[in-house]
C-alpha cells in the first residue's frame, strides 16, 4: 500500500512544509481581515484560506509533486476544488470549536487547519497530482 512508501512520506513532508508557508499566509490574511478590516471571522477565515490555497498550489505543483501537466488551468481548478472541500471541513471544525465549545479562535483555527490538511494531502495525492 502506498501509505508506507518513502516517496509518499517525502511528498507528505514537502506538502507539510508548503502547508506551513500557507499557514503563515492564512493566519496573516485572516488576522488582517478580522482584526484590522473587521470582516466577520468566518469570512476572514475563508479569505485567508483561499489566498493560502493559491500559494500552496503553486508551490506544490513545482516542488512537492513536480507536476509537468500542461493543463495548468484544469489542474488548478482540481486543486482548488479539493481546497474548497478542505475549506468546508476547516470552517465546520472552526465553527464547532469556537461557537459550540467556545475555544479560542486562533487555537481552533490551528485545529481546523490540521484536520483539513489530512483531506487536502490525500485528495491531491490521489486525484489532482495522481499522474506525477
Amino acid at each position: 500500500m502506498s501509505f508506507f512508501t518513502k516517496a509518499f512520506f517525502l511528498k507528505f513532508l514537502k506538502f507539510g512544509i508548503v502547508g506551513f508557508s500557507g499557514l503563515i499566509i492564512d493566519f496573516l490574511v485572516t488576522y488582517i481581515c478580522k482584526e484590522k478590516i473587521k470582516i466577520h471571522k468566518l469570512l476572514s477565515n475563508a479569505i485567508g484560506f483561499c489566498v493560502a490555497a493559491t500559494n500552496n498550489y503553486i508551490l506544490n505543483r513545482i516542488w512537492t509533486f513536480e507536476s509537468s501537466n500542461d493543463k495548468i488551468g484544469l489542474e488548478f481548478v482540481e486543486f482548488f476544488g479539493v481546497s474548497v472541500v478542505g475549506l468546508s471541513i476547516n470552517t465546520l471544525v472552526l465553527w464547532l470549536l469556537t461557537d459550540k465549545l467556545r475555544w479560542n479562535f486562533y487555537f481552533s483555527k490551528l485545529c481546523a487547519i490540521a484536520t483539513a490538511t489530512i483531506w487536502n494531502f490525500l485528495a491531491n495525492y490521489y486525484f489532482t497530482f495522481a499522474a506525477n
